[in-house]
């Protein structure tokens, strides 16, 4: 996956945008418009694109023991994000389920 292809797949999640808060345009995040939560960073850094993502506790457990490329996040607190490194040994659709986990997680309850 590459980094538009990570942009592109978080804009799929339904009221999202992307946005450059940093005036650095090798730093780009996907939020939620309803509450300008932001549930993935996406950056170059090391020669590889990473993206953070936000988990609960269980899932940050699981996705660092099953791949050497997701780790403790970049920049951000270690206990409830990851990072993602898009090396080609996560595949896309474990990246995309992660990033649609932190989607649901920063989303908020709907207000019937």
């Amino acid at each position: 996956m590459t980094k538009e292809e990570a942009i592109n797949y978080g804009l799929t999640m339904p009221d999202s945008y992307e946005d450059y808060p940093f005036h650095d345009s090798n730093w780009a995040v996907i939020r939620c418009k309803s509450n300008k939560k932001i549930f993935a960073f996406i950056f170059d850094r090391e020669g590889y694109t990473w993206v953070n993502v936000k988990c609960t506790q269980e899932w940050r457990d699981f996705w660092r023991s099953a791949f050497e490329s997701v780790i403790p996040a970049y920049h951000l607190s270690k206990k409830h994000w990851n990072s993602i490194i898009l090396d080609d040994t996560v595949p896309d659709v474990d990246v995309k389920r992660m990033i649609a986990e932190s989607y649901d997680l920063v989303k908020g309850k709907s207000k019937i």
